[in-house]
């Protein structure tokens, strides 16, 4: 009884302390160590039995093999976005696409389903089509909104098609293959790359005006050249190389994740330099990486201690002791933990959610009988649709905070409605995988089966 007493104040602690915005990371340490200390009886000896604990899970963690993943994925996705290879992709569709209704705003998610396949976060995708795609909308009088929700709604794509921070993490945390989770995120990402077209099309068709209705603005934005048929043949065919080198590379057995990650990163750089990359921006590339996954780092050592520390008290036996004892059917219970993942994407980033989440719930999911690797597709899809989510909304800000340049006067509230509809094509997404975990687990199962 003690030890769970512990644990709820623990976890009253951490939400507390979050609730108060102290950073998620130094949250989990200060709670971590306080349950340590009164763990093992709240003396002197406690303080060295936490530095102790802390300084090996740092240990363990940082020296882990699979942990330089995550910068090296990160840098091939900088290396390729500096190199102005996801603007030449995007224009070379959109110019394909030149008679289809909503052509933009769909070479928008075609363009943020390539680049997904080379960049694992969500944000830098939102990020680079706010800017690369808004223009162009509006410079063909798009509805704001309708641009808008186009440019936020795709950019979910980043964390569901490989290779993804998230799916990293979540691997990590549940010790999992990172190859097949990245395997299994394919089917269902572009899955929902298609819904988010046929809704884009069918909106498109039922109102012209939202897609300028063949009208092209007198706006002052400045016009954007067309892209070459070299430079597209040339930008697509690296895109595809590295796709194929890397992803290839892991699900056929060529490179464990971290050597693809590697070779990925190198390949981009190449890709970067023929397309002109300077000293000055590879250089900014390694260190725009190292300030944005230092953090993610420092975030999955104290997730361990804080880990660690729930199952000393039995935190994480208590959860999963009320949700196999509390009668529900296993639906009910996924649809428990998709409202706590919702929940808690109103205030927390995507990264912290799963850190606090994902170890628990995924043994309660393979105990109900949810294959684990569906599950996981689930998981980021759910804690996804959280960066939509108000207030927090992480990629919503940062769509803002991209098209401030060309259009200061938008309101955050308008992105929000905007991006609803793709928020709801997720859940949508979420329920087909929840009853045909074929869609992410038949993949996998072909390309990892023992031979």
């Amino acid at each position: 009884m003690f030890e769970v007493n512990i644990a709820v104040l623990l976890v009253v602690c951490l939400i507390g302390l979050v609730a108060i915005g102290v950073h998620i990371a130094i949250a989990l340490g200060m709670t971590s160590a306080l349950g340590i200390f009164l763990v093992t009886g709240a003396d002197m000896n406690a303080f060295h039995t936490v530095q102790s604990m802390l300084a090996a899970t740092a240990y363990e963690a940082i020296r882990d093999y699979v942990f330089a993943v995550i910068p090296l994925f990160m840098l091939m996705g900088e290396f390729i976005g500096k190199s102005g290879t996801v603007t030449d992709v995007y224009r070379g569709i959109n110019r394909l696409l030149r008679k289809i209704p909503g052509r933009l705003a769909i070479a928008t998610v075609l363009g943020n389903a390539l680049f997904s396949f080379v960049t694992g976060v969500s944000i830098a995708s939102a990020a680079a089509f706010s800017r690369i795609a808004y223009p162009e909308m509006r410079r063909f009088n798009y509805h704001k909104g309708f641009a808008l929700g186009a440019i936020a709604g795709s950019s979910c794509l980043g964390m569901l098609i490989p290779p993804s921070v998230l799916m990293i993490v979540w691997g990590i945390l549940t010790e999992q293959s990172i190859g097949q989770i990245f395997a299994a995120g394919v089917i269902p990402g572009l899955m929902l790359a298609s819904l988010f077209i046929i809704y884009v099309f069918i909106r498109a068709i039922m109102n012209p005006s939202l897609v300028g209705g063949g009208v092209k603005a007198n706006l002052a934005i400045e016009e954007v050249a067309e892209v070459s048929t070299g430079q597209f043949l040339i930008s697509l065919f690296g895109i595809i190389l590295v796709i194929v080198a890397v992803l290839g590379g892991i699900w056929f057995g060529f490179f464990t994740p971290t050597e693809g990650a590697g070779a990925g990163a190198f390949i981009g750089l190449m890709l970067g330099l023929i397309k002109g990359m300077r000293y000055k921006d590879i250089v900014e590339s390694i260190l725009s990486v190292g300030k944005t996954s230092a953090p993610i780092l420092l975030l999955l050592v104290t997730a361990a201690l804080y880990s660690r520390t729930l199952a000393m008290t039995g935190m994480a036996n208590a959860i999963e002791g009320v949700f196999l004892g509390s009668g529900m059917e296993p639906w009910m219970v996924i649809t428990v933990m998709v409202a706590i993942w919702f929940a808690l994407g109103m205030i927390i980033d995507s990264i912290s959610i799963m850190l606090l989440t994902a170890a628990i719930f995924a043994p309660i999911a393979v105990k109900l009988g949810f294959d684990p690797i569906a599950f996981a597709i689930i998981g980021i899809i759910a804690i996804e649709a959280g960066l939509y989510t108000p207030p927090f909304g992480l990629l919503v800000y940062t769509v803002k905070s991209a098209i401030q340049q060309f259009d200061p006067d938008i309101n955050v509230m308008t992105i929000f409605k905007s991006s609803t509809p793709y928020w709801m094509i997720m859940l949508l997404g979420m329920i087909l995988i929840i009853n045909f975990p074929e869609i992410a687990t038949w993949l996998p199962e072909k390309l990892f089966a023992p031979s």
